[in-house]
């Protein structure tokens, strides 16, 4: 299995990151790519991939809440451009990008511009995109919509919206969605979604350390669990987790130039 978005770099595995990636493997993850969120966390990041490059492979990105209330936010966007100008690695893609007016709608037009910025940045470097969207689907539709014949091409993560919001982000390049542990709560309303979504577009994640599925939904969460997220979508589509992690593998591999 791929866990498509997997923060597994951030503090919350200092005290036993060796151990949670022994424990992904032996549940059979073969890759983890990894998100970038700001400045802050990137070296982090980029020590992990120089550890374990043939498995945990990174992206370059600015995360929208990290715009927030930061002056230097351009400096950010900037910082993501002279990565993929001179990179130090292999980069997987640019991400994780995009728009969160859940914690405050202030700051939506720095975020857009963010967003924009970075959006061109793929196209320029022939990379796909980890888009995060939160309370901001309506928005985030706008600004899809402009790049529409542009090739543009990524993944939606953590998708949580409507059907029809699927079916119009689907129609406006070549995008899968990433499905996680919200799809295994019992009254989130996504497993009613998801099971109406062709296979051949989804890709699974863990989001970790957050967005635990069930039966582990409390603690933190981690990359061996993407199975049990694999084994709902399973569920919903009345087949086997074999059939869903072949599936989704080959749409990650396809999408992430593994």
């Amino acid at each position: 299995m791929i866990d498509s978005h997997s923060h597994i770099y951030v503090e919350e595995f200092d005290a036993d990151r060796d151990e949670a990636l022994q424990r992904a493997w032996d549940a059979g993850i073969e890759y983890m790519l990894m998100p970038d969120i700001d400045s802050e966390s990137r070296d982090r990041m980029f020590s992990l991939a120089a550890k374990a490059s043939s498995r945990c492979l990174p992206m370059i990105g600015f995360h929208p809440t990290s715009v927030n209330d930061n002056p230097h936010w351009r400096d950010e966007v900037d910082m993501v451009e002279n990565a993929l100008r001179n990179p130090s690695m292999r980069l997987y893609g640019v991400g994780e990008i995009g728009l969160d007016l859940y914690w405050s709608a202030d700051f939506y037009g720095e975020q857009r511009e963010a967003l924009h910025a970075q959006l061109e940045l793929a196209l320029a470097y022939n990379l796909p995109v980890a888009i995060h969207t939160r309370s901001a689907y309506r928005q985030m539709e706008d600004a899809i919509a402009t790049y529409r014949g542009r090739s543009l091409r990524g993944v939606f993560h953590a998708y949580a919206d409507s059907i029809d919001t699927y079916q119009h982000l689907a129609k406006m390049g070549d995008f899968v969605f990433g499905i996680g542990g919200v799809v295994t709560f019992k009254n989130s309303g996504l497993d009613k979604i998801v099971e109406q979504m062709p296979l051949e577009r989804l890709i699974l994640e863990t989001d970790c350390p957050y967005l635990t599925p069930v039966p582990h939904r409390g603690k933190r969460n981690e990359p061996a669990y993407v199975e049990h997220v694999c084994r709902k979508v399973a569920e919903l589509h009345h087949t086997t987790p074999q059939e869903v992690e072949r599936i989704t593998d080959h749409t990650a591999k396809l999408i992430f130039g593994i």
